[in-house]
């Protein structure tokens, strides 16, 4: 298949687009607490939309998987489950440090090792030293962004907590605990794409039974998110019994159908970064996931922007936003240069 730059990035930045805004949604939950809004964005993002996925698209589906073997299967898979407890943790850390901090180890270290891990263990031998020189500049450049974008959000997180009178303040030790572990869920947040990344001896299986790539890709997804599904539910459930909150599921009404559009959209994006990271071709789990990354947090805080969660932000946070959106830019056209 031949690789183009141009629809590569414009399938990233729909996902960035469509991932950016999958937690959107639940500020509208009525009735429902997190963990039965959760529980079903679970079933439908881990497990429903990509085994009907792979089911429609691949041809040969189970033959594909009974030729590989255990190592194949478990090397995503178990990648897989480390992403789901990743996602449990970043809860938690969100909970413990504030979104402003969680968010900044947790989504930096993400992107960083996200990136550059591929890059380093499947790819160095394919990118010359210019090419390196511009990727390492760009994440470089993305990690600033994150920074400042965060830095500015911390701003003005902290005067809303003034506002309310909510000072936030914790002992030392149970500050540093949590910083740690936002640390190990940003070490374990890209696992999902180590899961495509080092799980695509199934989709060259799928091409060797006669699928397109663009359309083989789609047999690894149900493997990785398989394994993500089973923290994510354990813990949905265990939230569940703690808080007593299984009887909101029969107060149903509109809750019922956010968690559904949240997983739409949440695996929507990820079926169009694999699209995406074919069409970048060979550095696509790399390139890819660092633009899928900058675009998902631009649409983020373009959505907190829009919503008003910025409306009566000091000036400082808004100046510290626009300059790390300018970073993101810089990042994705040195993202993109880096790509061949």
């Amino acid at each position: 298949m031949e690789t183009s730059l141009p629809i590569g990035i414009a399938l990233t930045l729909l996902a960035g687009l469509m991932s950016g805004n999958c937690m959107l949604p639940m500020k509208f939950n009525r009735v429902w607490k997190w963990e039965n809004t959760w529980l079903i964005f679970s079933v439908v993002s881990l497990v429903i939309l990509p085994w009907a996925l792979a089911l429609g698209l691949v041809d040969h589906l189970f033959d594909t998987y009974r030729a590989l073997s255990l190592v194949q299967i478990a090397v995503p898979f178990l990648f897989g489950v480390g992403w789901g407890i990743a996602q449990v943790l970043f809860g938690i850390s969100v909970h413990r440090l504030g979104l402003g901090l969680a968010y900044a180890i947790i989504v930096g270290l993400g992107a960083l090792l996200g990136t550059l891990v591929p890059l380093f263990v499947q790819h160095r031998s394919q990118v010359g030293g210019r090419e390196i020189v511009e990727i390492l500049s760009g994440v470089a450049m993305m990690l600033v962004g994150i920074g400042l974008s965060t830095w500015g959000g911390q701003i003005r997180e902290s005067r809303e907590r003034k506002i309310h009178g909510d000072p936030q303040s914790k002992p030392a030790n149970a500050y540093y605990a949590a910083v740690l572990l936002a640390i190990l869920c940003g070490v374990m947040a890209p696992m999902l794409n180590f899961s495509f990344a080092f799980g695509q001896d199934i989709a060259h299986q799928a091409v060797r039974l006669g699928n397109p790539e663009l359309r083989a890709a789609y047999a690894v997804w149900p493997v990785g998110l398989t394994g993500g599904f089973l923290p994510n539910i354990a813990y949905s459930l265990y939230l569940l019994r703690k808080n007593r909150s299984w009887p909101l599921f029969k107060w149903a009404s509109t809750d019922t159908s956010l968690p559904v559009l949240m997983g739409v959209l949440w695996m929507g994006a990820f079926a169009l970064y694999g699209m995406s990271a074919t069409y970048l071709g060979s550095l696509g789990t790399s390139i890819g996931w660092g633009l899928f990354q900058i675009f998902m947090i631009m649409t983020a805080t373009l959505s907190g922007v829009l919503t008003g969660e910025w409306k009566n932000a000091p000036r400082t946070s808004v100046l510290l936003l626009v300059l790390g959106f300018s970073c993101l830019t810089a990042a994705t056209a040195l993202l993109a240069a880096g790509n061949h």
